[in-house]
């Protein structure tokens, strides 16, 4: 009898690594994370660097599926829910698969993505209970912070679908003032509020290698308030 557990496109599924207990990747919920492999952009101050390519680095081993099940089954009862983070988890073919094994034990699914392509996020969204979705910029300013022309497209398509399919979702925002100035989070603000999204969480940036936070000392930009006014909600917090 076939496993219902296993993804049918198990070599397509690279993982990171595994958060067994978190707080923080899905408002109110009691989670475990796993963390995908692969992105398409290249955003200097990426939380998860090492995550960005395919492969791990040479002195480093992914996790095995199996012992992702193995782990999950042995906690059925003690956390709400599972997400699948990176990187970004819609770069591997076999996340619809995994959300299927996710859920078969039980457990709600979270996911966390910047909606590279719409067409896979689609697909998932059925799957899901929830979404975290990653605004990076005014959508026709993205190439600036991913690297990568048209991206800002491929996000708003994205997030247009994630907002009709009813799917629970939190929009949010990594704030770096080398990157996002005052006018550039209040067209980002605009964007949001035409497509009706009406909430949003603004994260502070983390130093990284590639991109120091705060150049020439200069600290985050406060939230005016012709930028709250465009929100009913607004939230801050360390990314």
């Amino acid at each position: 009898m076939t496993d219902p557990t296993a993804p049918r496109r198990f070599g397509d599924l690279r993982i990171g690594g595994l958060a067994r207990f978190s707080t923080v990747d899905w408002p109110d919920r009691l989670t475990a994370t796993v963390f995908l492999r692969g992105c398409p952009w290249r955003c200097p101050y990426c939380h998860n660097p090492d995550l960005l390519t395919a492969h791990p680095p040479d002195d480093a081993k992914d996790v095995a599926w199996s012992d992702i099940l193995a782990f999950l089954d042995s906690r059925r009862g003690l956390l709400d829910g599972v997400v699948f983070s990176g990187g970004e988890p819609t770069a591997q073919r076999g996340l619809s698969d995994a959300i299927d094994a996710v859920r078969a034990l039980g457990f709600a699914v979270g996911l966390h993505t910047g909606g590279p392509w719409p067409e896979r996020l689609a697909t998932a969204l059925p799957r899901l209970d929830w979404v975290g979705f990653d605004v990076k910029a005014p959508f026709d300013d993205y190439a600036a912070v991913t690297g990568v022309p048209g991206s800002g497209v491929a996000a708003r398509d994205s997030l247009r679908r994630l907002i009709a399919s009813g799917v629970s979702f939190e929009a949010r925002t990594t704030v770096h003032p080398a990157l996002l100035d005052a006018a550039a989070l209040d067209r980002l603000a605009a964007d949001l509020a035409a497509m009706g999204v009406r909430d949003i969480v603004l994260q502070h940036a983390r130093p990284t290698a590639a991109l120091p936070a705060d150049p020439d000392g200069r600290s985050f930009p406060a939230l005016a308030a012709s930028r709250a006014t465009a929100f009913a909600t607004v939230t801050t917090r360390a990314e």
